[in-house]
């Protein structure tokens, strides 16, 4: 190898909201520690540089969304994307992150070098297509876990016929002219859900069709607590107090739901029906075939969807399409939507690790006979992290403790004079799969994706309480982990 070959301590895949979330700790707590940010796109932001769509915004609160170690001072609690992309901007901007970005780069090879205990690492410039090697001791992969280039869209029959414009949400295009128009929305997640009421605003009409309903949540646009407390004291007492709030009731709704499915169905149920026109079919459009939280609760803040509903600007179909005609769609009820516009909000196209297969000594690792540890290191993966957050409640929290019990296994190698960091799962061991959740996409693709196993420290926690003991105070010399100091000297 090249003497001249640069050498990193960190190489961060991503520059969204985690990737962004991990160099700051590496700063702040390993700040003799050299990193890097790998990104593929032109600008930072991740997901919320990339959705482009009307109205896009969150689906959980920015006070745990958010850095717990940057108050968000906004008064909208959902917040929108562009909002959340200047909240990330300000991050880099204010700690001096943005020069160790580097842009319009791609990871395009990661392998393991046994005998030099390092990842030589291949980046392509999105570019010029012009490819280089770098060497890393570690690998952070914060990359996300979807397809960026292709969202999913199930093959329509007849889709061919329709006159029509057909959208997908992933890539929105700017000059989409919508106002005035007939618009159907397909699906009902919290892409549907947040759609409809930005399209309402000016379309002719906007009807979500869904196959499946989905549990619709009314939140306010302010948080309370934020907003009372702001009025006393200064943003950094009401942003903590907000998000230990926020942080409990989250962990309390999820509890709630868990243990008294019928009652929390019944509380739901009622709340829409308050929300909505007297007479309307609550029972048909809002009554999925599940329990609450056995997929994500869609958050409509100040219950826009229900606004939309009641002042018919939009309208809801719960039937299965039956064929795609020239002017709309035909349903297997018979009934025919007419659309000059159909957005299909059909969900996501995940990609375990962005894409991003290691290898170790140039073979590749096979991710779903991997088992995740802390759901933070790979099983038989030297050096290599991943940003898996929360499904129950704000994904970031996770990925917040994470980071932070990253930094610490980075010092505790670094003191003892460790090079290498490897977790070793027991022979024939029990496993899950990864996330135990019921969203199209992560069912489409669990046989990708690494395992769990059925105890810690092997099993994913979705319970930040306990996280807190386990990644802020744990132990990182688990006896789960195999350290090796330096075998020889780099070249």
């Amino acid at each position: 190898m090249q003497n001249t070959l640069p050498f990193l301590d960190v190489l961060i895949v991503g520059a969204g909201i985690s990737g962004v979330g991990c160099a700051y700790h590496i700063q702040k707590k390993c700040p003799d520690l050299s990193y890097t940010i790998i990104e593929a796109r032109a600008d930072l932001g991740g997901t919320w540089d990339l959705f482009k769509y009307p109205g896009i915004r969150s689906d959980s609160d920015l006070f745990t969304f958010g850095y717990d170690f940057k108050p968000w001072k906004e008064k909208k609690a959902i917040a929108d994307g562009r909002s959340i992309k200047a909240y990330v901007e300000e991050t880099v901007n204010e700690n001096g992150i943005k020069e160790n970005i580097r842009f319009r780069t791609r990871v395009i090879d990661i392998d393991w070098q046994g005998d030099k205990q390092y990842w030589l690492v291949t980046l392509k410039s999105e570019q010029s297509e012009h490819t280089e090697q770098v060497a890393t001791r570690w690998v952070f992969n914060a990359s996300g876990y979807y397809r960026y280039d292709k969202g999913y869209t199930p093959d329509f029959k007849g889709q061919s016929a329709f006159k029509g414009k057909i959208v997908h949400p992933q890539h929105w295009p700017e000059d989409l002219e919508y106002q005035g128009k007939r618009v159907v929305v397909i699906g009902s997640g919290a892409t549907a859900v947040t759609l409809v009421p930005a399209l309402a605003q000016t379309a002719a009409h906007v009807t979500m069709l869904q196959r499946t309903p989905s549990y619709v949540l009314p939140v306010p646009v302010e948080d309370p607590v934020a907003k009372y407390l702001r009025a006393w004291f200064n943003d950094n007492i009401a942003f903590n107090a907000a998000r230990r709030f926020n942080i409990a009731k989250q962990r309390w709704v999820y509890a709630f739901c868990q243990r008294f499915p019928k009652r929390a169905r019944k509380i739901i149920r009622s709340l829409n029906v308050k929300m909505l026109p007297e007479g309307y079919p609550v029972d048909t459009h809002f009554n999925p075939p599940y329990n609450p939280w056995e997929q994500r609760l869609c958050a409509v803040p100040g219950g826009d969807l229900f606004e939309s509903i009641s002042k018919e600007k939009a309208s809801i179909e719960t039937d299965t399409i039956a064929t795609f005609t020239e002017t709309g769609i035909k349903l297997d009820s018979g009934k025919h939507i007419e659309a000059d516009i159909i957005v299909t909000a059909t969900g996501l196209n995940l990609l375990p690790l962005g894409g991003l297969i290691p290898k170790i000594d140039g073979e590749a690792v096979k991710l779903p006979e991997c088992i995740t540890y802390k759901g933070m290191l790979l099983s038989g993966v030297p050096n290599f992290a991943i940003a898996v957050g929360y499904t129950a409640s704000s994904w970031t929290l996770k990925i917040g403790l994470l980071c932070e019990h990253f930094t610490r296994l980075l010092n505790h190698m670094n003191k003892r004079g460790f090079t290498q960091c490897t977790p070793i799962a027991e022979p024939d061991m029990e496993t899950q799969p990864l996330l135990n959740f019921g969203a199209g996409y992560i069912q489409r693709s669990l046989d990708k994706l690494p395992r769990q196993g059925t105890r810690y420290p092997w099993s994913m926690s979705f319970n930040y309480a306990e996280d807190v003991k386990i990644f802020r105070k744990g132990r990182v010399d688990d006896p789960a982990l195999k350290f090796e100091k330096r075998h020889e000297k780099r070249a």
